[in-house]
């Protein structure tokens, strides 16, 4: 039985103003319809363009296979040049992604094609990350380290977020001293005997198309599935919220650097005991 979702809210336009009071200070996610329609990269941004601009750069690919402790967080499974992954996504189905690049980095022209919004947030120009992914790949259910408002604009495709409130993370099987829940939770099709904390969720989706932007507050936990070959750039501001703002450094100054000692001391009994922890604790709560 799948989950009961709720759409995010969908608005055509806003002002900065209205932005910040009626979603960024309630934490209420939003889809601002092709906000990006003023940008050259409205018109630029498919997949000839890259192949063009960045066609020689190596890019990190990943997939989803579970957590290896012999490799570190976010170490990819593979390279290729973007000009072979670009004609891969357009040939066939796969599963491996682009996951927070900075192409702007190797491709600084990049930089002249988008406008940083004006929505009332200080957001970083110089972290603008791009995600790329082939028709049916997806992006296991996290939430971002650093608990950032994100923006998320998506280009050339269709793609589905399924986004959760941080609120509801005691009924998301949590990995302890990670960012992610357990791996093994089919969200598409859950399994609610198994899982059955889930059936505590209140969901939300949001479908993006070429141009649209979602904005997810502080700690939302997602699930990106593209529907169609697609490509995404996420634009981020600092956490608010002071109680977020000391967990997000929390996060990345000692959570992720204990994690990735553990797992070089204990090798799999970690991600073992890591995952039933994941169990233990939600069961709690039942």
């Amino acid at each position: 039985m799948p989950f009961e979702f709720k759409e995010v809210e969908r608005i055509s336009e806003i002002s900065a103003k209205d932005f910040q009071i009626h979603y960024v200070k309630p934490q209420k996610p939003v889809v601002v319809e092709r906000i990006t329609r003023y940008w050259p990269a409205f018109d630029k941004w498919n997949f000839d363009y890259i192949k063009q601009v960045a066609g020689d750069k190596i890019v990190p690919l990943y997939n989803n296979d579970p957590v290896d402790y012999s490799k570190k967080v976010n170490e990819p499974v593979a390279k290729m040049k973007m000009a072979e992954y670009v004609d891969l996504l357009q040939s066939q189905p796969t599963e491996l992604r682009i996951f927070l690049y900075n192409l702007m980095k190797e491709v600084p022209d990049l930089q002249n094609d988008y406008k940083m919004p004006d929505l009332g947030l200080n957001l970083f120009k110089s972290l603008p990350m791009l995600f790329f992914g082939g028709e049916g790949s997806n992006v296991f259910m996290h939430y971002d380290i650093d608990l950032a408002n994100i923006l998320h604009f998506h280009f050339a495709g269709k793609k589905r977020c399924v986004i959760v409130s941080p609120e509801q993370s005691k009924f998301m099987y949590k990995i302890p001293y990670s960012v992610i829940c357990r791996e093994d939770i089919n969200f598409d099709e859950p399994d609610f005997e198994k899982w059955p904390a889930l059936k505590n969720l209140k969901p939300m989706f949001a479908d993006l198309n070429h141009g649209d932007m979602l904005y997810m507050p502080e700690g939302y936990w997602h699930y990106m599935k593209y529907l169609t070959p697609g490509f995404s750039m996420s634009l981020r501001s600092l956490a608010k919220k002071p109680k977020n703002f000391s967990q997000a450094a929390y996060n990345i100054f000692i959570m992720r650097n204990l994690d990735n000692l553990m797992r070089k001391w204990k090798g799999q009994n970690w991600i073992d005991w890591k995952n039933d922890q994941a169990i233990a604790k939600t069961n709690v709560v039942l």
